[in-house]
């Protein structure tokens, strides 16, 4: 037991206690402090743990001995008062030893949450810097986490990514920004078959065209909770082999968001 105002103050407390029920005794009839007592222990296992609370329940047997006997004197005990004191002997060991288990298990489990958290911010940070669109779903189909990757090919803002919006909403933020290179007329089937591959968990790989040109493999995993991950794999270089081989570069150029490529492929040409 560390030795701090939190190890201290029930022992301290209960010995306070008793001191003063001592003293009123002289001038008064004091009732039994046993109940308060029995409070203290409790306190302080709570603040301190098990040998705060144990050291206070030791404090407050010797003490309530000490005040009977300041009463009544040795000759004064009888079998009902050894029993009072057996009793409250108990009761304090016990009632230190619950609570005190019982914080040093709640410790336990705060500590474990804490290293979970950071595991999962350390997570988070390394999935933003993959270039691989990540979507967290819940069994619901709400969005519990969505990666840098994923917000940037859909130009999702930081605000609506990080108030869980659910799939659906994402799908028509899609639509509603012209993220996908499809005919208006198609994109109300294309949403409700992502919907519907999302709903019963199909993983079969498809590919999704950007209208800037890049091109996604989505896939869906089923999570053993009843969740999805969704990952958006940028292959745009894998699928667009139609391309003429000897425009392949001006293809590739067109397709560059910042069109770095565009000015190079022309400086080149000309």
């Amino acid at each position: 037991m560390r030795l701090g105002w939190r190890a201290i103050s029930g022992p301290v407390l209960t010995a306070a206690t008793l001191l003063l029920a001592m003293l009123f005794d002289r001038f008064i009839p004091t009732p039994s402090p046993a109940p308060l007592l029995v409070c203290i222990v409790a306190l302080a296992g709570a603040l301190s743990g098990l040998a705060s609370a144990m050291t206070s329940a030791a404090v407050a047997v010797t003490g309530a001995a000490l005040l009977f006997l300041d009463r009544h004197g040795v000759s004064g005990y009888g079998a009902a008062d050894l029993v009072r004191l057996g009793l409250l002997a108990m009761t304090a060991a016990g009632t230190a030893g619950i609570t005190g288990l019982m914080r040093e298990r709640l410790l336990d489990t705060f500590a474990a949450e804490r290293r979970s958290h950071a595991t999962a911010a350390r997570l988070s940070a390394a999935l933003d810097q993959v270039d691989i669109g990540i979507v967290l779903l819940d069994a619901e189909t709400r969005a519990e986490f969505i990666n840098r990757a994923f917000r940037d090919y859909f130009a999702v803002p930081d605000e609506i990514a990080e108030s869980k919006p659910p799939f659906i909403a994402l799908m028509y933020h899609g639509r509603d920004t012209g993220a996908f290179e499809l005919p208006e007329d198609e994109l109300g089937t294309f949403i409700a078959q992502r919907m519907e591959m999302v709903r019963v968990g199909d993983a079969t790989p498809i590919n999704i065209k950007l209208r800037n040109g890049e091109v996604l493999r989505f896939v869906c995993t089923a999570l053993p909770d009843g969740g999805r991950m969704l990952s958006y794999t940028p292959v745009t270089d894998l699928v667009r082999h139609t391309d003429a081989p000897s425009r392949a570069d001006y293809y590739r150029s067109l397709r560059d968001p910042t069109n770095r490529k565009l000015t190079r492929y022309l400086r080149v040409a000309e």
